[in-house]
């Protein structure tokens, strides 16, 4: 397994974005084997985000002996798929398509797809959508998206997120087998399916094969709410269980700790725990 830290994990330099070389430079230092670069409606990584500045980073990466294996994408909480407006959802499949082109610029294998929600916990501008709407939705843009993905040679990876949708590692598993596309797959979150009465082990053994990526996450069931997401090892994830059901399923490719808010230590931090639970 290759241990991996997101961008979304880089404190702001001067009160800009981390620039993704610097990026790239840091997590190299820690000990990382990979950076997970974050394709979001502003910042670096956006829908414009021209070809030459892609190929940079790639080269960037090259140089600094890094690997650009996946990319992540916010842009579902901000325009979302599965919006009651249907304009809305035409333009998150635009961004999504364009965060795939972007992600085979990169050099990158797979795309993380948040693939939209019935509500999002916080957002109140957000109209909740009823659940069998939000479903056939989400289904639309899988099956554009799953198809552009394989054209480009890429993985889009749906993920479980906080989302309304897709609590149970069955429905997830059925969804995903329904477009009989390879190209379509999951991004499992082991730390985002804690609060919500579910194992991760038993999601891991459930969707198997499918799982092409994996988000590293910790989670305190006391608090229960989003501060309840803490530093690895020190919430309630059953990690050795869980890296026991990784490999029982031969899964051997990143393990992307999404540590969130960014601080002065958290690399070095998450660094550390990583390698610890690596050797369970």
């Amino acid at each position: 397994m290759l241990k991996a830290i997101s961008y979304w994990s880089f404190q702001p330099i001067d009160g800009q974005p981390c620039p993704p070389e610097t990026a790239m430079r840091l997590a190299k230092e820690k000990g990382y084997d990979a950076i997970e670069l974050c394709c979001d409606l502003e910042g670096p990584l956006n829908p414009a985000t021209p070809h030459k500045d892609c190929q940079r980073w790639r080269e960037a990466a090259d140089k600094i002996g890094i690997k650009l294996d996946s990319v992540a994408s916010g842009m579902s909480w901000g325009c979302c798929p599965t919006d009651n407006n249907p304009d809305i959802r035409k333009q998150a499949i635009a961004n999504q398509k364009a965060a795939l082109d972007r992600c085979a610029w990169l050099g990158a294998k797979s795309l993380l797809h948040v693939p939209g929600a019935a509500i999002i916990p916080w957002r109140n501008d957000f109209t909740p959508v009823r659940y069998d709407k939000a479903v056939e939705w989400a289904r639309e843009a899988v099956l554009v998206l799953g198809e552009y993905a394989a054209n480009l040679g890429l993985e889009l990876c749906v993920e479980n997120v906080w989302n309304g949708l897709f609590y149970s590692p069955l429905e997830l598993r059925d969804f995903v087998d329904s477009f009989e596309n390879p190209a379509v797959g999951v991004y499992f979150d082991i730390g985002n399916i804690l609060n919500h009465q579910q194992w991760p082990p038993h999601w891991i053994e459930i969707l198997g094969k499918r799982i092409r990526r994996v988000h590293v996450k910790d989670f305190k069931l006391s608090v229960g709410t989003l501060d309840g997401f803490c530093d690895l090892t020190e919430g309630d994830v059953p990690w050795k269980e869980t890296m026991d059901a990784l490999r029982s399923i031969g899964y051997d490719k990143t393990m992307t700790a999404e540590m969130l808010p960014p601080d002065a230590t958290i690399l070095d931090r998450t660094s550390k725990a990583l390698d610890r639970i690596f050797a369970l």
